[in-house]
């Protein structure tokens, strides 16, 4: 017997203008991944519609009439949780303000509008928007399926363990941690604000950031983390060293490694795990350098990246958290990382950075 298609993903696109609107419901609709079941001109209409519609995933203009872009994902995420992905105008400082609460709100992503049907990048753009879409809107199928899906090399040498389970499988040691590698995705931006905003000012270890983001809007998420967070966040440069209570985040299409003495180098390679710049780059880089004087964290995120380079980390002796299936937007990188045996401990994201603080030797208790 043949199969049968799957289902087109159905999408609500919420958007004030109606230039733009009928232009992303051309642009989406000759995908035959999608199909739109709703175009809404306001925050208020959209929260009508949605037990009509039942979309799989929503596009948000951050910018409307009466109830915002960045309300009507709240009410969305509160009244019938829905992959949002946020569509701005501009990554200038307001809009993207408002995008990067919108993320922290509960929406997936943010993209900038589409170029026009006459524009030499139109196929390369719309094909990334209608693929981004299809893929959130498969959120929930991922966080049931992608641990079970993942091939992983085998693990033999490093026991499995339980991804319900909070208790360390290796206790902390005495040693002196030297930094914390942090890696984020989809869904990854609330996440990283409730760990760094966890430690408090003053944290006495450095943190380099992986969180995989558009390449427009890196500048302005690096500006709102600085202006959220107790610590001074900046976009990591070659060759400077990372200094206590800072957060170091990867450059654009640059792969972030650590030396030795903790400074900085920032390459082009290629792309692993389909990013650049990964989180597996990133923590390989540490095991190399600092070994067991090293913390690495893994938060949610779609995909395996960070999970090899977490298990590099844990063999050379360091400590290593997995965000919780209980708190992960997308379990897949987690996951990924649970199923390699990588993890010292797992915990919900509320929890991380308290443990974190322990860690660092602020408690009077390291373990």
């Amino acid at each position: 017997m043949p199969l049968l298609p799957s289902p087109r993903k159905r999408v609500l696109i919420v958007e004030d203008s109606l230039v733009i609107r009928e232009f992303l419901s051309a642009l989406i609709g000759s995908d035959p991944r999608l199909e739109v079941v709703g175009a809404v001109a306001s925050g208020e209409e959209a929260l009508r519609t949605l037990q009509k519609t039942r979309p799989d995933v929503i596009t948000m203009d951050i910018r409307l009439p009466g109830m915002s872009g960045l309300e009507t994902t709240q009410r969305i995420m509160t009244e019938r949780p829905t992959p949002i992905i946020v569509v701005a105008a501009s990554v200038q400082s307001e809009d993207l303000n408002i995008s990067m609460n919108a993320l922290r709100a509960g929406a997936l992503g943010v993209i900038e509008k589409p170029v026009g049907f006459r524009h030499q990048d139109y196929a390369a753009v719309s094909e990334k928007l209608c693929t981004q879409l299809y893929l959130m809107s498969e959120v929930r199928c991922i966080r049931q399926t992608q641990s079970r899906e993942l091939s992983t090399p085998s693990t033999a040498s490093r026991p499995a363990a339980s991804a319900n389970s909070s208790a360390p499988r290796r206790p902390a040691h005495t040693l002196t941690y030297r930094m914390i590698g942090i890696v984020a995705s989809t869904g990854g931006p609330n996440a990283v604000v409730k760990v760094l905003t966890a430690l408090g000012p003053g944290f006495p270890l450095p943190i380099a950031l992986v969180q995989h983001i558009t390449a427009s809007f890196l500048p302005g998420f690096v500006s709102w983390l600085d202006d959220t967070c107790p610590q001074k966040v900046v976009v990591a440069e070659q060759g400077q060293t990372l200094q206590p209570g800072h957060v170091y985040v990867a450059p654009a299409e640059r792969h972030l490694t650590i030396n030795s003495d903790l400074t900085v180098r920032l390459t082009e390679g290629p792309l692993v795990s389909v990013q650049r710049p990964s989180g597996t780059v990133l923590f390989e880089s540490m095991a190399r350098a600092l070994g067991r004087h090293s913390i690495g964290v893994l938060l949610t995120g779609m995909g395996d990246d960070g999970a090899r380079g977490l298990a590099a980390l844990y063999d050379a002796g360091a400590f290593t958290i997995a965000e919780a299936e209980s708190t992960a937007v997308v379990y897949g990188m987690p996951a990924a990382a649970v199923k390699l045996g990588a993890v010292s401990e797992i915990l919900p994201v509320d929890l991380i950075g308290e443990r974190l603080v322990t860690l660092s030797g602020r408690s009077n208790s390291v373990a």
